[in-house]
């Protein structure tokens, strides 16, 4: 097990919710159109899903820097993004290091579809939970933002070990709680989650499964 970091909290923070009224509106038929991860998911009324997840010059780049920094990429670097969406961090990071090779993939056809044209032909359609089509170590960094709690526990195994196989290093953000306040607001607010753990649970997940990378938290507060 590596080191827990801080890089992606401090945007997960600046977002205002209303959990209550999120659980109230058609959250179940909601719920059922969010794991669809079709246009409604990316683009449609925030009860379904981001409300429309758009192209923000400079958002992505503080985390872009972060990755650049802790896991000092280069231009000889090759990375891989495991559930990238839209593509936009890999935008940024590319734009940082024109010559990084990039390669991201998700579930969702019409996120790859909407990424930048820049680097729409690094992306392809594929599912966290089967064989990853690359070599053993074929990336220097692996990284997922908002991913693998998409995953039931079975399937989060085989992502976990397959992430672990293409990538020298690691790195994963994911969704969790501390209290009972916590897991509630994320009980609430969550449309696609799967994998409801607590800190510790994750901390054991990793180890049962052999994850030996970086990993981050994100909580509802």
């Amino acid at each position: 097990m590596n080191k827990e970091l801080k890089i992606f909290s401090y945007l997960h923070k600046k977002t205002k919710r209303n959990y209550i009224q999120r659980m109230i509106n058609n959250k179940v038929k909601n719920m059922l159109i969010a794991k669809k991860y079709s246009k409604q998911y990316w683009d449609g009324p925030r009860s379904m899903g981001y409300g429309g997840y758009k192209y923000i010059k400079n958002y992505w780049k503080p985390i872009a820097e972060k990755l650049i920094e802790n896991y000092k990429l280069n231009e000889n670097s090759k990375i891989l993004d495991i559930g990238c969406g839209k593509g936009f961090l890999l935008y940024e990071i590319k734009k940082i290091i024109p010559n990084i090779d990039i390669c991201g993939f998700d579930i969702s056809s019409y996120a790859i579809q909407n990424s930048p044209k820049e680097i729409n032909k690094f992306l392809s359609v594929r599912n966290a939970k089967k064989k990853f089509p690359y070599k053993s170590k074929e990336f220097d960094l692996a990284f997922s933002f908002g991913c693998v709690h998409n995953l039931k526990i079975f399937d989060l195994e085989k992502c976990l070990k397959e992430f672990t196989r293409v990538s020298k290093k690691q790195f994963l953000m994911t969704e969790s709680y501390k209290n009972n306040k916590q897991l509630f607001n994320l009980q609430c607010w969550a449309l696609t989650c799967e994998s409801f753990f607590s800190y510790e649970e994750w901390i054991w997940i990793f180890k049962k499964f052999d994850y030996k990378g970086d990993y981050e938290f994100i909580y509802f507060e």
